[in-house]
């Protein structure tokens, strides 16, 4: 019986032994790279991106993915003896790798920064029980031109809702334009005020206007949430101290208080008390304090000299048109002087 028992005890242990042999190597971990989502250098200037991996590898590989381009290779560091190969794209006076203090980080860094360095840096590593090379999530590389201003964030410009979609659909729709903003890299979500809920919201396209970036989006509210105040969340790379840029919209059932007509000259923002001027066009001003972060102040428009609100998301809607359409234009004159070889551009001579 002790001679039986032995031999199952023996029989359970060699499975045990065989399923450890075959688990143990999927529970290690597979090696992740951490980046830096975005980050912005100056022209003529120098760059520094991290990367952090999670356990221990023979070396890091750096590559660069320029827009419409497949991702080239820039050098390779080996971590245990610090050292450095370059591939031909670039050379050891434009681009350099170090490894980190604890022996997994390392960093690699861009010297004579240039419009033409803009693109996607991504590390990695090769995963010996995956048998494949392993990357970080890339870091997004802009440059700025020296001239540029050093505040460079959001600058917003809210547009409160209509009275006649209050009064006829019993929505409102309250809209946020972002202009002057680099990079182009941004966040916007909303929520009520000391609310936590990210509420379903529309995002408009982010479009370059010179050197810097604007967009906008809108939130639409029902009849239930007009008595409440809402937050347009915007989060972007060069927020000061990388904090989230918060704008206030007040409630619609505010924005709606009653108003006093009066003959006095017509204010261009929100007063301490509601006013409506009879002049070409009446300003609709909130009753009481607007606490707009960003010294953000909302003014309301009415052409028909009632208590009618212009400043909504259709304006927002036709300058997204018309800025389209001036694009467009633009476009199709650039490729004319460019590719005819009759007409404007050679001043009426044929070829």
């Amino acid at each position: 019986m002790g001679s039986s028992l032995g031999a199952e005890g023996r029989a359970v242990l060699g499975r045990l032994a065989l399923l450890w042999a075959l688990v143990v190597p999927g529970i290690q971990q597979e090696i992740r790279l951490s980046q830096r989502s975005v980050m912005v250098g100056s022209a003529g200037g120098a760059m520094t991106m991290p990367c952090q991996v999670s356990r221990s590898v023979n070396y890091v590989h750096w590559f660069r993915q320029l827009e419409g381009q497949a991702p080239e290779r820039l050098l390779y560091l080996a971590l245990s003896k610090r050292d450095v190969q370059w591939d031909s794209v670039l050379g050891g006076d434009k681009v350099s790798a170090a490894r980190g203090g604890d022996g997994k980080s390392c960093t690699m860094s861009l010297r004579k920064l240039a419009k033409s360095d803009e693109g996607l840096y991504y590390c990695a590593a090769w995963d010996p029980n995956l048998n494949n090379m392993i990357f970080g999530g890339g870091t997004k590389v802009f440059v700025q031109d020296k001239n540029l201003p050093t505040d460079i964030i959001p600058k917003p410009t809210i547009f409160l809702p209509s009275i006649n979609e209050v009064n006829h659909q019993q929505t409102a729709t309250y809209l946020c334009l972002l202009e002057n903003f680099f990079p182009d890299v941004i966040k916007v979500s909303w929520k009520e005020k000391n609310g936590n809920r990210v509420l379903p919201s529309q995002q408009g396209n982010t479009m370059k206007t010179n050197n810097t970036y604007m967009k906008f989006s809108w939130l639409t509210v029902t009849e239930n949430s007009m008595k409440k105040e809402h937050m347009c969340i915007v989060r972007l790379e060069k927020n000061a101290g990388g904090k989230d840029q918060e704008i206030l919209f007040p409630a619609v059932n505010e924005v709606f208080s009653p108003v006093v007509a009066t003959t006095g000259p017509p204010d261009d923002c929100l007063q301490d008390e509601s006013e409506v001027t009879d002049t070409d066009f009446t300003k609709v001003c909130s009753r009481g304090e607007s606490e707009v972060n960003n010294s953000t102040k909302a003014c309301l428009k009415d052409k028909n000299n009632t208590v009618e609100l212009q400043l909504t998301y259709n304006s927002a809607y036709y300058t997204y048109l018309l800025l389209l359409l001036k694009s467009a234009v633009y476009f199709v004159t650039t490729f004319c002087c460019v590719f005819r070889r009759t007409g404007v551009c050679r001043d009426g001579k044929s070829s």
